[in-house]
């Protein structure tokens, strides 16, 4: 890519796993207005569920999620606690109008931090207590993320008890210097035989998640860590790119600064990382996934249904996400709620007997429109506006979005995308930078700019 076209498109954008994005929630959604929209949901709709665990052995220096470090297990005793009795309060509130209505599920993520900090009891005891008040469907996919470092066989044993069916493990990169610098040593060995005991008790579903743009890094050396995870055989592989927020994330100013790779680097590290998965056989799925071309992921991709949400790219459609948790995050069809971030703040709540949410933001139709774009923008490269007009009651996509038409213009002028019509189709020069396309329909972004990592 022109050196002159990086600069001028890899500004800081939203990853866009939401519309509106996180910036923009406000202390005017709160408890009460969650229970009522959880009171709303439809009981002929599945909804999927994500259990936030915001615990690690130990904190890795590029982390930019919501999780402490604990060398004690009775923080994260309480905190399963705190899990099952919001599970019920939640549950209560869906079915507050009848005792005996379980709410269906078609997909749960256990996310963090480090799941399988929790210990094999926990993680049992809270999936029972789900089982028991929602009616999860027998085909929910269950995933989970894990750190290989601490995964023990009991662990294996429990996850497999639960339903799980799909495990990603956390990787990022296998060269000893990186790994020191970002304060994660993780071996090969310690990998591979995670992804051998998942497998050997049911669970074959497995995920490895990359990372490029971190210190140390060169594009043959982020090539070496993708020869080495393709022979764990994963069935996806995700591609993140390191967001360097310290502004945010403070310890992330233990990162050796002057190793960082620079632009142009961190662009040729994606490219060579991406070239090399794709020679392996695998689908390039959006911005940073791949997959086998028979896992589920692929197909959805084929079908048009692929779908995005705060765990990036999923298979997941149903219309309700229900957040457990500290920090976690809810999207229901009226709009989007958090949970108090603060481990004591959630705790607190939840033992007063109330939801923790204590932001969020409601959306209108105009909300939803463009979230519609951006999401096939992020998962198709492609959109037809008059379309995507249409199905919300809007049948002039060029007077609609006359403000965006200039942006549109520069994008196609500098051969980000082609225009045709109404259709945007995202170019094989600009997929990389398809967060800056998506960009040009964010009527918000001006607001929160100085939130987000850079495009690429």
């Amino acid at each position: 890519m022109n050196p002159t076209l990086l600069a001028k498109y890899d500004q800081r954008v939203p990853r866009y796993t939401s519309y509106p994005t996180a910036p923009h929630f406000h202390p005017g959604i709160d408890a009460g207005c969650y229970e009522s929209w959880l009171a709303a949901l439809s009981p002929d709709e599945p909804a999927s569920l994500y259990l936030h665990v915001p615990f690690c052995a130990e904190l890795c220096h590029y982390c930019g999620c919501h999780t402490t470090a604990v060398h004690r297990y009775e923080p994260v005793a309480h905190y399963a606690g705190l899990i099952e009795r919001e599970i019920d309060l939640v549950a209560d509130a869906i079915g507050a109008d009848s005792a005996r209505r379980r709410q269906p599920v078609s997909h749960i993520h256990w996310g963090g931090g480090t799941p399988t900090m929790l210990r094999p009891d926990e993680l049992r005891r809270i999936s029972a207590k789900l089982g028991a008040r929602f009616a999860i469907r027998p085909d929910a996919e269950i995933a989970v993320e894990i750190d290989p470092r601490t995964l023990t066989l009991a662990g294996v044993g429990a996850l497999a008890a639960s339903g799980v069916t799909r495990a990603s493990l956390g990787v990022q990169d296998f060269h000893p210097a990186v790994q020191r610098a970002i304060n994660r040593v993780q071996s090969y060995d310690e990998t591979a035989r995670a992804a051998r005991w998942l497998r050997r008790a049911g669970i074959r579903a497995i995920n490895l998640d990359l990372m490029y743009g971190l210190p140390h890094q060169t594009a043959d050396s982020v090539v070496a860590t993708v020869e080495q995870a393709l022979t764990l055989q994963p069935d996806r592989i995700a591609l993140f790119g390191y967001a360097h927020v310290p502004w945010m994330k403070r310890h992330q100013r233990l990162l050796p600064e002057d190793a960082l790779p620079d632009a142009a680097a961190r662009f040729a590290q994606r490219e060579a990382a991406a070239a090399r998965i794709a020679a392996a056989g695998f689908v390039p799925i959006g911005l940073d996934h791949f997959a086998r071309p028979d896992d589920p992921m692929a197909r959805s991709l084929a079908a048009g249904t692929l779908r995005r949400n705060f765990q990036g790219y999923t298979t997941d459609g149903a219309p309700a996400l229900i957040g457990f948790g500290a920090s976690s995050i809810g999207g229901l069809p009226q709009g989007y709620v958090q949970n108090e971030p603060s481990i004591p703040g959630y705790g607190a709540a939840i033992r007063s007997g109330r939801l923790a949410t204590v932001r969020g933001v409601a959306i209108d139709e105009d909300d939803r429109l463009r979230r519609e774009i951006i999401e096939r923008l992020m998962c198709d490269f492609t959109v037809d506006l008059d379309a995507v007009c249409a199905r919300h009651g809007s049948r002039d996509a060029a007077s609609r979005f006359a403000a965006e038409r200039a942006a549109i213009d520069r994008l196609a002028a500098d051969g980000i995308v082609e225009r045709d019509g109404a259709r945007i189709a995202v170019t094989a020069l600009g997929r990389p930078l398809v967060r800056a396309v998506c960009a040009a329909f964010d009527r918000y972004l001006a607001a929160g700019a100085d939130k987000h990592s850079r495009a690429i």
